[in-house]
């Protein structure tokens, strides 16, 4: 296992519950954001920076500040809700450090860093914690290729920073790769990434639920004692509930839930987003948090 340093741990601590499980509210996204405003009158794509912003400062107003913590991005929602003091002293800051889109080098994705971030910009900007976002193919990538190098590096300099790193990491489907062959494999890719992140020197990963309880046991040891929280990839808030629920009960340390909170809770009007954001998205967020725990009581 790869040993949390003290200022890590205090990291650690932060975006956790009293229980001990990590629970982030994820609100990184940028277009994917924009894309569920669907009041915009002239659609997502009209939807200014300055709009975006508000949207998320309300997110962190109605929703993150009920959470131990929010994953943001330095390009919309930063430094404003930390500067303008929306951002709750209770709740923790993860700042993403990659930007959106990827980059595709013979058929394999890569990712690329906001312009200017790095550890030191992520205290800058008042953050707790740092996340990276890769993608990885651990069939075809191995300890010596650029996407380890990419991690080891960004572990390194998150360590010297004394910034704890979520590496979160996404298996996806090759060019030419059917539908059923990338199915069939996708548990095994999961656990195999996991196993290569942790060589590379993850401390906490973040990653896609692997499909079944079986599955997620299998992380859980690819993972060798590090951390792994399930990230709700767009699923509707039911079924990640009983995603999470399975993957805990097999091993994972917790969530981090963007879309499955708060997909159908925004807007472009400033008052439809309080009324979503207060009535649908944080009774799920609080549901959410005591899955995590074990705290839930089936009705």
């Amino acid at each position: 296992m790869n040993e949390l340093t003290t200022l890590e741990r205090r990291g650690m601590a932060a975006i956790s519950t009293p229980g001990g499980k990590m629970l982030i509210v994820a609100a990184d996204q940028r277009n994917g954001m924009k894309a569920v405003m669907n009041d915009a009158p002239e659609g997502p794509g009209s939807i200014t920076a300055q709009q975006l912003s508000d949207a998320k400062s309300d997110l962190v107003r109605y929703l993150g500040n009920a959470a131990p913590a929010i994953l943001l991005d330095p390009e919309v929602a930063l430094p404003r809700v930390a500067d303008e003091g929306i951002l709750s002293r209770d709740t923790a800051l993860v700042v993403g450090l990659d930007a959106s889109g990827f980059e595709t080098v013979e058929g394999l994705r890569y990712t690329k860093y906001v312009p200017g971030m790095t550890p030191r910009k992520v205290r800058e900007l008042g953050g707790d914690v740092a996340k990276m976002l890769w993608y990885m193919r651990p069939d075809l990538q191995d300890a010596t290729s650029r996407v380890a190098d990419e991690i080891r590096e960004l572990v390194t300099e998150c360590s010297a920073e004394g910034l704890l790193l979520i590496v979160e990491v996404l298996v996806y489907r090759l060019d030419g790769e059917s539908e059923q062959d990338y199915a069939a494999a996708f548990p095994r890719l999961v656990a195999d990434a996991a196993k290569l992140s942790v060589e590379c020197g993850a401390k906490v990963l973040k990653l896609q639920y692997p499909g079944s309880a079986e599955a997620s046991a299998s992380v859980t040891e690819a993972a060798q004692g590090v951390p792994w929280a399930v990230l709700s990839a767009g699923v509707d808030h039911e079924t990640f509930i009983k995603q999470v629920e399975i993957a805990v009960a097999n091993g994972a340390g917790g969530a981090m839930a963007g879309r499955s909170l708060w997909k159908d809770s925004l807007a472009l009007s400033a008052e439809v987003r309080e009324q979503l954001l207060t009535t649908r998205a944080l009774p799920r967020l609080h549901e959410l948090e005591a899955v995590v725990d074990g705290t839930l009581v089936s009705s």
